[in-house]
């Protein structure tokens, strides 16, 4: 398996982050030893299935991982028997909106300049929690999409253990040239003040100061629209080379947003991190980001979505011109060498169905055990916390989902989680 250039997250407030949580009266023991003992174990950095492995969590943390008949079992300890079920890392999906909800309940302006604050704040704690129930233990924010900074209260009042979720890292509001968004002023007379969904910014010192203000705010990553639409304004290369060098001054690093391979190209020379969506690149944009290590969220599932709400598109039948035409551009940049994570968009589609992405992932060309890496190490090491999460390896944080039957011989089996542990606290259990 490719893997991607390492980086650690030096963001301040990332052991809050990745503290153990749950809900305040559910915090984990430190002295507690609980002991899994499922059919399988994932073992995500060989991409391979473990056989009556068992797993010793201690406190937040694993403290061991191995043969069961060798690990024995320790006196008062937990023991948690699996049987039938694989265990895997927690699932991570490095594109989600837990602000917004799918787009065939309300179009995506009508959630910005018609739903308010405190109810796309609440919908975003139940989002939240159906993520985690769903075994995703960690989640990457891109952009509160004009619920100000809502993902970034959501992400602290996680990790204080007042409502339960997956541990966040948040973007708060994204970057983008001034008049290059929506929903306004677009459809409105020119008098109405709307709400745009990001913060526009014009030249390379308005783009340093807008870094800053997210910083300020409490973004752990920067996200910048290195393009909309080709009628719409797009940064210059000299402004993106700006948003990441100031990112990079406190240990931050930036997500683009970016479908034409004009603007996955400047962004790429800029220095960013991940390309999300793609929709258009190239085999050369592919080759360069190979080149430079930079990593591809394709949303494919959020694609499927919206091609499905058009009436373009009804699951289980033939997928529309459209979704093949993506499935073609993740194929070329398979073939580039691509780093590739689970990134689904959610929240254009059902909270607590990102593992809907693997799903199209795989009929892209990904084997199963490659889909499941996608999801558990490769994300935690683009994200940069591998060292905390992403593989059931001892020392690491107890982020745990078991399912029921085997994901490396049918992906469905995800659908079926019978346990979740977050930070050695068990949120769902047999």
């Amino acid at each position: 398996m490719q893997r991607f250039r390492h980086w650690v997250l030096l963001i301040p407030g990332l052991a809050c982050t990745l503290a153990p949580t749950g809900v305040l009266k559910a915090q984990t023991d430190l002295d507690s030893v609980t002991i899994l003992l499922p059919a399988r174990v994932f073992d995500a950095e060989a991409g391979s299935m473990r056989d009556d492995w068992a797993v010793i969590i201690k406190g937040d943390r694993i403290q061991a991982v191995g043969p069961a008949e060798q690990l024995g079992r320790s006196a008062g300890a937990v023991v948690i028997e699996l049987p039938g079920a694989t265990l895997l890392p927690g699932l991570i999906d490095a594109h989600s909106h837990v602000t917004l909800h799918p787009y065939d309940e309300t179009p995506w302006a009508d959630q910005v300049v018609r739903e308010s604050l405190e109810e796309r704040t609440i919908r975003a704690v139940a989002h939240a929690r159906a993520s985690l129930l769903s075994g995703f233990t960690l989640l990457r924010d891109l952009g509160a999409e004009g619920a100000g900074q809502a993902d970034v209260s959501l992400r602290d009042a996680i990790a204080a253990g007042i409502v339960p979720g997956p541990r966040l890292l948040v973007a708060s509001r994204a970057i983008v040239a001034t008049g290059g968004y929506s929903p306004g002023p677009r459809g409105y007379a020119w008098n109405i003040d709307i709400p745009i969904a990001a913060q526009e910014a014009t030249g390379t010192d308005e783009m340093r100061r807008a870094v800053r203000e997210q910083i300020a705010l409490g973004a752990d990553w920067i996200k910048v629209y290195a393009d909309t639409r080709s009628d719409l304004p797009a940064p210059t290369a000299e402004e993106l080379e700006a948003i990441v060098d100031e990112a990079s001054r406190t240990g931050r690093r930036v997500a683009a947003h970016a479908s034409t391979p004009a603007g996955m190209r400047r962004a790429v020379l800029a220095g960013v991190a991940t390309i999300e969506h793609g929709f258009h690149g190239t085999t050369e944009v592919f080759d360069l980001m190979a080149k430079h290590g930079v990593a591809f969220y394709p949303t494919l599932a959020a694609v499927a979505a919206n091609e499905e709400y058009a009436g373009r598109f009804t699951p289980g039948e033939a997928p529309s011109a459209r979704i093949l035409q993506v499935l073609d551009v993740f194929r070329l940049a398979r073939r580039a060498g691509v780093i590739i994570g689970l990134g689904s968009d959610v929240g254009v589609f059902d909270h607590g169905d990102s593992r809907i992405e693997l799903d199209w992932m795989v009929r892209g060309g990904m084997s199963l055990t490659e889909a499941l890496q996608a999801a558990t190490i490769v994300n935690a090491e683009i994200l940069g916390v591998d060292e905390q999460l992403g593989s059931i390896t001892a020392g690491k944080l107890a982020d745990l989902v078991a399912v029921a039957g085997n994901p490396t011989d049918d992906l469905s089996a995800l659908r079926d989680v019978v346990l979740v542990m977050k930070g050695g606290h068990l949120v769902v259990q047999p």
